[in-house]
Order: C-alpha cells, then sequence, then structure tokens
C-alpha cells in the first residue's frame, strides 16, 4: 500500500433499533441482528426482523467470512475497495476491505472484521483479508 490516503468514512446515524450495534462496536464487539422466529441473521441492523417482521436478538458474531463481490476504486490520492461480504452466520453486507493488497483481492476471499475510525472517531466495521 502506497502513499495513499484513506477514505473518510462518515459516522452513521445511531437509533434505539442500532444502539446495540455501535455501543457493542466500541468494545470491539461485532454484533449481528438475528431474527428470533427464524433464527436467521440479517443485515443492516434494524428494529424488526425483515424475515417475520417480529422480534430481532443480538448475538455476538466471529465477523468471518467471503468476498461474494469486489471493486477497487483508483481515484489518487485515494484506493479503496468496495465489497458484499457473506458472513459465516449467512447474511451478507456491504463493507469496505481495507489493510490490503488492492490487486490480489478476488471473490472468494475469507476476511475478517477490523474496526477503523469513522469521521469522529467511532469504531465502524471493515474488513480486511483473513
Amino acid at each position: 500500500m502506497a502513499d495513499t490516503k484513506e477514505r473518510a468514512i462518515p459516522a452513521p446515524l445511531v437509533n434505539p433499533e442500532t444502539e446495540p450495534f455501535w455501543a457493542a462496536a466500541k468494545e470491539g464487539r461485532f454484533l449481528l441482528p438475528f431474527c428470533v422466529e427464524t433464527g436467521k441473521a440479517f443485515w443492516y441492523p434494524r428494529g424488526v426482523s425483515p424475515f417475520t417482521l417480529g422480534k430481532v436478538e443480538w448475538r455476538e458474531s466471529r465477523g468471518t467470512g467471503t468476498i461474494y463481490s469486489v471493486s477497487v476504486m483508483k481515484r489518487a490520492p485515494q484506493i479503496y475497495a468496495i465489497a458484499y461480504v457473506t458472513l459465516d452466520e449467512g447474511c451478507t453486507m456491504m463493507t469496505n476491505i481495507v489493510d490490503c493488497d488492492w490487486d490480489g483481492l478476488a471473490i472468494g476471499q475469507r476476511v475478517q472484521v477490523t474496526w477503523k475510525p469513522d469521521e469522529e472517531g467511532n469504531p465502524y466495521p471493515q474488513f480486511k483479508p483473513a
């Protein structure tokens, strides 16, 4: 990784539905919402299950997964990668891939969560090669 400037990530809007996720992030823990009725994980955090419109339970995740698709943006002085990552719990999330060889990223590559600061200095989940 040459002299590239990291892309600034705006601070998220925290609301009562997403507060458990961001509170855990401050402790370095990656939580996922699960549907209480089906047991399925989903992303993005919200107050009701997208499967049943029922209750949500927050569970700790290992924060590991596989790149489903990836695109590397090279706009000097920034280089960054946006990807869909399918987490081991089964849901897919859009995220950034960081701390990597940009030209070596590949579909099917294993990744793990890492925490980078947003514009306000709060931890924000991104992924790096495992």
